[in-house]
């Protein structure tokens, strides 16, 4: 039922004529645009950055769209310069965790990408994702320019007045602060730890679920 929902409510805001669509939208893929697209050798690239709890889940995740070029984990939106894992950990630096995504918007709109963060973890959820509790892992989107941050706005909107959750989504939505690169070893940590507990019991269950929302969008 969420999954139907956010399907409409991305059909909705990417349609000039959202009344004159009304009675195809139960039908309607989100995703329709991405379907027998190459990506195109010089392609314009976009980024965005979003935090969505734990960075490698989102990162594990989002990367494994067809459209992303690169995903890299990280810290924004706190005061503290070159802050440090543990700095990060324990909340009092005011970052998030995050993740950059280059993409290719010829394949990969800034709108599908969306869909796809606010499927990847729960939305509704204050300072925290499960038992990771604090600040660093709140719900974020940093903007970079006004049409992301309009898209986003009326994104979120959207799946509040549709009740798209059981409760309101209480994601951030503010302007692209500095990004602050993680450790090395945080970069790409799913696929190169995949047999550590974490990664088997919490990432990926997630990225199961995901894989199978998203089936027809994965890279090949």
């Amino acid at each position: 039922m969420r999954l139907s929902i956010l399907a409409i409510l991305f059909f909705c805001i990417s349609s000039a004529s959202c009344g004159a669509q009304e009675g195809k939208l139960q039908n309607a893929n989100p995703f329709k645009q991405m379907e027998n697209k190459e990506k195109m050798p010089n392609a314009k690239l976009d980024t965005a950055l979003v935090g969505g709890g734990c960075f490698w889940c989102t990162e594990a995740q989002l990367q494994q769209l067809n459209g992303v070029i690169h995903v890299e984990s990280g810290f924004a939106g706190g005061e503290t310069k070159n802050p440090t894992y543990k700095e990060v950990c324990t909340g009092l630096s005011g970052h998030a965790e995050v993740i950059q995504v280059i993409f290719d918007p010829s394949i990969l709109s800034y709108d599908e990408l969306l869909a796809a963060f606010w499927q990847a973890h729960d939305p509704t959820q204050l300072n925290r994702q499960g038992n990771d509790v604090g600040t660093q892992y709140r719900s974020v989107i940093f903007y970079r320019n006004e049409e992301q941050k309009n898209i986003a706005e009326n994104y979120k909107k959207k799946l509040n007045e549709e009740k798209a959750y059981d409760k309101p989504v209480v994601t951030e939505i503010s302007p692209l602060p500095i990004f602050y690169k993680a450790e090395g070893y945080h970069q790409n940590y799913y696929n190169e730890n995949s047999g550590q507990g974490y990664c088997q019991y919490v990432i990926q269950p997630k990225l199961e679920k995901f894989r199978k929302v998203f089936k027809e969008k994965l890279k090949k």
